[in-house]
């Protein structure tokens, strides 16, 4: 057998190969898949392992909350509950400084709480939310930076398919990685709110109310607010029914993704009666295509990972990492930038599964809590989903824009540096993460 680069082992050259081909533009899951098996082939076992190796990477029962948070979400955009949604924050938020800015940054947050996806939520929202900041004064890039950004989050505020693949993979509790990851997610919200006074709104712009003129417009403030608060209640209720379901202990984070799924078609279906059957065709066409993309890099990510194990790579690469200094802080800075380069390059999904086998065993030996281990990946990982040149957020917001990705990556810049101060901020101060959940037992 001859090998790739000669005198290297065959778990570096899978390594190597996997990067080459991302930069042929290979998608991710093939460029998993390939490198995997050629590293099988140079160590002489069987490729009739991998469908074994595969098919006991993605039978596991907590992954199946990724596919049915990824239909809830479908639906309750295809449902018009993200339209309520933003009709109910346009008339709580009325005439505040920041207008739909503010409105943007908590439909972003709280449809990260339905959604669970970062590039799903881009898609969902965006239009509806960069439309209205147009109207409001906002430059249309702005406009795409913010719900890039918030959208990003979706991956931090639970239920977050990203937080489920971590737990599975650190093997830690993914009710306490929901509760953990709550204040880190309002706080980073907060940060995006500390970019509204930098951008350059137009002075002629409309008030909410005009541009947008809610039902009974004509009546006073408080009566408008219960009446949209009341058409929009049910879709309000859904991260109430979810994560008071879990933290309760009636289902599992798993079992709450069905139970989310199954709460969209009953609000739909009995309450807002705009569930239809070619409505309904089309968002299991849309989840089962964005399910299938996830399923196949965790399917693919499982060869990759058993090449790990068997080549040790996770105690060479980590023992390389805790050998760089005996500062934990300069190790956690190093593999922060280590996250935040992969995510530019990388979805969450494949981030963790390709980086998480060598970095836990790092965490583990320093000592730190893996409840906000996992929070701060996850606003790592976020921070890549709008990091230039391939942040994924940026190229569908460019998508839904008609904008060039280059004046999209400007205006999430201004979210970009406030992101990274928030990550600091969490990573200096770990009761922020588990205040809420406690330490990890």
């Amino acid at each position: 057998m001859s090998d790739l680069i000669p005198g290297l082992p065959a778990g570096t050259e899978m390594v190597i190969l996997f990067f080459l081909l991302l930069a042929l533009r290979v998608p991710v899951a093939m460029s998993l898949g390939l490198s995997a098996l050629y590293a099988m082939w140079q160590i002489g076992f069987g490729l009739e392992l991998a469908g074994d190796l595969i098919a006991t990477g993605i039978t596991k029962f907590s992954l199946l909350a990724i596919p049915f948070f990824i239909l809830a979400g479908t639906l309750m955009g295809s449902l018009g509950i993200a339209e309520r949604m933003i009709r109910f924050f346009r008339v709580l938020i009325g005439s505040m400084p920041g207008g739909m800015g503010i409105v943007g940054t908590a439909v972003c947050l709280f449809w990260g709480a339905v959604s669970g996806s970062g590039p799903a939520s881009v898609a969902a929202i965006g239009p509806m939310i960069i439309k209205g900041m147009e109207e409001d004064g906002y430059p249309r890039a702005y406009a795409a930076g913010l719900v890039c950004t918030g959208a990003a989050l979706s991956i931090v505020i639970p239920p977050s398919i990203g937080l489920v693949i971590y737990g599975v993979i650190a093997e830690t509790s993914i009710s306490h990685l929901f509760l953990a990851a709550i204040l880190p997610g309002l706080f980073m919200g907060l940060m995006m709110l500390l970019t509204l006074p930098l951008a350059k709104r137009r002075g002629d712009a409309p008030s909410l109310q005009a541009l947008s003129p809610a039902p009974h417009a004509d009546r006073p403030y408080a009566l408008r607010l219960w009446l949209s608060f009341k058409d929009s209640f049910w879709g309000l209720m859904t991260p109430v029914v979810i994560l008071g379901g879990i933290y309760s202990g009636v289902f599992t984070p798993t079992e709450a993704a069905l139970v989310a799924t199954v709460y969209a078609l009953l609000v739909g279906g009995l309450v807002y009666r705009t569930l239809t059957i070619a409505g309904l065709y089309n968002s299991l066409c849309d989840a089962a295509a964005s399910s299938a993309t996830v399923m196949l890099v965790v399917a693919y990510a499982s060869l990759f990972g058993w090449v790990v194990t068997v080549e040790d790579l996770i105690g060479s690469y980590s023992g390389v990492l805790l050998g760089l200094s005996g500062n934990e802080w300069v190790i956690l800075l190093v593999i922060m930038l280590i996250l935040l380069v992969a995510g530019m390059f990388m979805d969450a999904v494949t981030v963790m599964f390709i980086c998480l086998p060598i970095l836990m065993p790092v965490a583990r030996e320093l000592g730190w809590d893996p409840v906000w281990f996992g929070v701060l990946v996850m606003v790592n990982l976020a921070i890549g989903l709008i990091t230039p040149p391939v942040g994924i957020n940026l190229y569908v917001a460019a998508n839904v824009t008609r904008l060039p990705i280059e004046r999209v990556a400007r205006g999430a810049m201004p979210f970009l540096l406030f992101c990274l101060l928030g990550l600091a901020v969490i990573g200096l101060f770990p009761q922020l993460s588990i205040g809420l959940s406690g330490p990890a037992n």
